[in-house]
C-alpha cells in the first residue's frame, strides 16, 4: 500500500477517536449517540474509560503516522546501479 495513504489514513482515524473521546467525556450516557458503545437510555454517568481509551487509540494513531513518515529506510530507497 501507498505510504502516504497510510500516513493520511491514520491522521484521519486518529482525529476520528480523538473527537470520539471528547464526545464521551461531555455528553452523559443518555446522551451518547445509540450507536455508541455505552449508550445508556436515561443515565446521568459519564464514560471517562470509555473516552480515554479513545484518546489513547487516537494518540497511537498519530504516533504510527509520525514514525511512518519518516526518513525512508534503506529497504524503501531506490537501488543505484
Amino acid at each position: 500500500m501507498n505510504k502516504k495513504a497510510l500516513v493520511w489514513g491514520s491522521v484521519v482515524l486518529g482525529l476520528i477517536f480523538v473527537v470520539i473521546a471528547i464526545i464521551y467525556w461531555v455528553s452523559q450516557a443518555g446522551s451518547l449517540p445509540t450507536y455508541f458503545p455505552g449508550y445508556e437510555l436515561g443515565s446521568t454517568t459519564i464514560h471517562f474509560k470509555h473516552g480515554l481509551g479513545a484518546l489513547i487509540l487516537g494518540l497511537a494513531l498519530f504516533a504510527y503516522a509520525w514514525f511512518k513518515s519518516g526518513k525512508p529506510t534503506a529497504e524503501e530507497l531506490p537501488k543505484q546501479q
